[in-house]
């Protein structure tokens, strides 16, 4: 089994890894970006911020060069956060949970700094020491507190180096941890107490936060630290057409990856699980003319995505190698019934009143029915 190092190139873009990073499988567009880049951009920033903004929205390049969106949405939306990451303020993309905030993030990094792998997980366990610094603890009593038994966070390796430390479910951690970042956005340093020194932030070093307030355990940002982020707050598709291609494109990246030993999705098969989706969550169907009731659940893009995935698999590995809606029928179910009071009649109401009179769902909607009973 090959084993993968640290020494290893940033680039390689080897296909027996599950998922690459950013700037592993968009190596070549970030190349051809980059050496067509003639545009103003802030020290240690490896791409301008207009040729950033390209790379995620997607178009051509001066020269011809095919570049893949990676955001489908609002374009100021991503001015806003690119400009906000040339200013000392750090960002904070904000917004229900599957809207892409961890996927923009992640390219954001990529684009500007080359890497996106200074990457701090929020969670209730999370400590101080996963923002500022912790130690090796055999190092530490065999000699005491010494820059050989200090470990680095990502937040200081990124300080340190002048790159973008990304920071994923920021409410997720608890109130007294988040305010660690207090002294590291306003003043740009982070203070070494123990060996009288500190480490200052190299020009190009900024923190994107992402956070949502539909999961359980959240804790709100003080309005100190609050003050310290610009908020860009990403919303679910506008539309959805926008929300199929979102799925379609993703899914297809998957489905490279994982060589699902089925044929590709028909896009109108996404179509019928993005409305499905769409519909709950807005509480009306996509003419407006049927009020239903809600799941619990959020119902995100990135469920759709799962849901899609998910039959793939089953497609793929039981069935007949061509998606089906029994194939999609189960994940779906298990999509969005997660209360199993409230969404279970929501959802049979939902099949019963719309997907049972809708003529090309028959197949969808026998499926669902045989899932329940």
């Amino acid at each position: 089994m090959t084993k993968t190092t640290a020494s290893q190139s940033k680039t390689d873009v080897s296909t027996s890894v599950i998922r690459q990073h950013a700037e592993q499988e968009y190596a070549e567009e970030l190349a051809a970006i980059r050496e067509e880049d003639v545009y103003p951009k802030p020290e240690n920033w490896l791409t301008s911020p207009k040729m950033t903004l390209l790379y995620l929205l997607g178009g051509k390049t001066p020269k011809g060069k095919e570049i893949s969106p990676k955001y489908v949405g609002d374009p100021k939306l991503m001015e806003m956060a690119i400009a906000t990451l040339a200013t000392d303020r750090a960002l904070l993309l904000y917004g229900l949970p599957g809207t892409a905030k961890s996927w923009v993030s992640e390219h954001l990094a990529a684009a500007v700094s080359g890497d996106s792998t200074l990457l701090i997980q929020g969670t209730a366990g999370t400590d101080e020491s996963a923002l500022r610094y912790s130690w090796n603890y055999a190092q530490l009593i065999a000699n005491g507190p010494t820059p050989e038994a200090l470990v680095e966070s990502p937040t200081m390796r990124g300080m340190r180096d002048g790159k973008v430390v990304r920071v994923e479910e920021l409410t997720r951690v608890g109130s007294d941890v988040q305010d660690a970042l207090i002294t590291i956005l306003s003043e740009k340093t982070l203070p070494i107490p123990e060996l009288s020194s500190e480490v200052q932030a190299q020009k190009g070093f900024n923190i994107i936060a992402t956070a949502n307030n539909r999961d359980r355990g959240v804790n709100e940002l003080s309005s100190a630290l609050a003050r310290r982020f610009n908020t860009v707050v990403l919303p679910p598709p506008a539309t959805l057409e926008d929300e199929v291609t979102i799925v379609q494109r993703r899914v297809e990246q998957l489905g490279r990856a994982l060589q699902y030993p089925v044929e590709k999705p028909a896009v109108e098969e996404l179509r019928r699980v993005v409305t499905i989706f769409r519909e709950l969550r807005n509480g009306v169907t996509l003419d407006g003319k049927t009020k239903i009731k809600q799941p619990s659940g959020t119902l995100s893009t990135a469920e759709a995505i799962s849901v899609v995935n998910n039959g793939l698999a089953c497609a793929g590995y039981f069935g007949s190698g061509k998606l089906t809606a029994t194939d999609l029928a189960t994940s779906l179910v298990g999509a969005i019934v997660k209360d199993p009071g409230a969404d279970v009649v929501a959802w049979r109401e939902y099949r019963q009143t719309i997907m049972k009179n809708r003529e090309d769902w028959k197949d969808l909607f026998k499926a669902c029915k045989e899932i329940d009973e």
